[in-house]
């Protein structure tokens, strides 16, 4: 019989990071013939709240945020699932945590979980202690709770298919460039996705493309250098970068792509760059990264969170495009997160590694991706990620009731 798992997690037919690996890892269970999903699938606003019926084992609600405790108490009664599976910020599901006595009463919790940076957040420690599966899609996030609970903790990264994000035929590439970047179809190409919000340093970001240039008409007498901005750039959780780039006079130099795209696209956009950044000062994992390396793009990332592991070759310790050492580490916090370290790199020294990375030249950068891209294919491989989660998630199904111990209440 198949063990039949209620998955709470943004919807997973969506396009957001999370969405992506929820379908990716569904589909992929689903496949092994031992698993059925139900799942709620949470958004701010839905167009359309019916039921998903993707297949028999794969069926979706769409519901307004992350659900309640009344919702999950009827779909637990209704659906009996063997398993639990929590997927996205921890700060979302600490209303699930507090019915754990109640969601035990029928099946285990497993999390697929990110943490983004160190210290280790022992104010944590209840959600893991209610928690009967931790797998880890970041290695820093292992690195912090393995270390407390190692008897649950696993490292089961994100991962892509590989023919979502691959590199382009050599005849294919001028014709995408010029498709993209008109004019500037013979530009040094960088490209920036993340959302406009401040932990992703989009003014930085800018500040040290506006340094690159003016480094970039110094040395060689040009500014033949374009910088694809993918995101809102009137978001309100981040600056009016409009008029970042207008204060900084670089606007024929940053181009916005501000429409959804498909994966088809999406891959068209990386293989018109010639690499991808990402400093954000707080980053669980960075799959835009994972996306450009895997279509054959070399990186510049901040050693921070998850994206150490993926610009560090963890084997060798070579780099998959430019490392960044943080210059600055502050240690910041919330009433619902107390404290947390965030890391910022100077406009110097990431304007210093655009520079670098252009005297490369074409076949330097090449090489580069490649190097990244095999890297990509080997450490995050999506058989492996569901290989590891069918393993883990069997085990855990078939031995908690052996292993739950329920909290002990004592009068005083």
């Amino acid at each position: 019989m198949k063990k039949k798992i209620l998955m709470l997690s943004d919807h997973p037919l969506s396009t957001s990071g999370v969405g992506c690996q929820a379908r990716y890892l569904i589909n992929g269970l689903v496949e092994t013939g031992k698993y059925s999903f139900r799942c709620f699938g949470a958004a701010i606003k839905h167009g359309n709240y019916d039921l998903h019926v993707v297949n028999e084992d794969f069926v979706v609600k769409p519901i307004d945020g992350f659900g309640n405790p009344d919702m999950l108490r009827l779909a637990l009664a209704t659906e009996k699932p063997d398993a639990l599976f929590l997927f996205t910020d921890p700060r979302f599901f600490i209303w699930v945590w507090e019915m754990e006595e109640e969601i035990h009463q029928f099946c285990p919790i497993v999390y697929w979980h990110v943490w983004d940076n160190d210290p280790w957040p022992d104010f944590n420690r209840v959600l893991y202690e209610s928690t009967d599966l931790v797998n880890c899609h970041s290695h820093k996030t292992y690195e912090l709770v393995n270390e407390q609970f190692p008897e649950k903790t696993n490292f089961i990264p994100h991962a892509l298919p590989q023919d979502v994000f691959f590199p382009l035929d050599e005849k294919d590439i001028i014709p995408n460039k010029k498709n993209i970047l008109g004019e500037n179809f013979d530009h040094f190409v960088g490209i920036w996705v993340n959302r406009n919000a401040r932990r992703k340093m989009p003014g930085d970001t800018l500040v040290s493309w506006k340094m690159f240039l003016d480094d970039l008409e110094e040395k060689h007498g040009h500014r033949k250098a374009t910088l694809i901005m993918h995101t809102d750039p009137l978001d309100q959780e981040g600056p009016n970068l409009l008029k970042v780039i207008e204060y900084l006079k670089i606007e024929k130099n940053v181009i916005f792509s501000t429409d959804r795209l498909e994966f088809e696209q999406m891959n068209r956009l990386y293989n018109a760059c010639d690499f991808c950044v990402n400093i954000a000062c707080n980053e669980g994992f960075g799959l835009s990264t994972l996306e450009a390396m895997q279509s054959g793009k070399p990186i510049i990332a901040l050693k921070t969170g998850g994206l150490t592991r993926q610009v560090v070759d963890h084997r060798d310790g070579s780099e998959n495009g430019i490392a960044l050492d943080p210059d600055v580490r502050n240690l910041v916090g919330s009433q619902m997160v107390p404290y947390i370290y965030e890391d910022h790199v100077t406009n110097e020294n990431l304007s210093s590694a655009f520079l670098k990375l252009y005297d490369l030249g074409p076949d330097g950068r090449k090489k580069l991706g490649k190097k990244a891209r095999a890297y990509a294919l080997s450490e995050f491989n999506i058989e492996n990620t569901i290989k590891d989660w069918d393993k883990t998630l069997e085990y855990t199904i078939d031995t908690w009731r052996d292993r739950y111990s329920s909290w002990d209440f004592l009068e005083i």
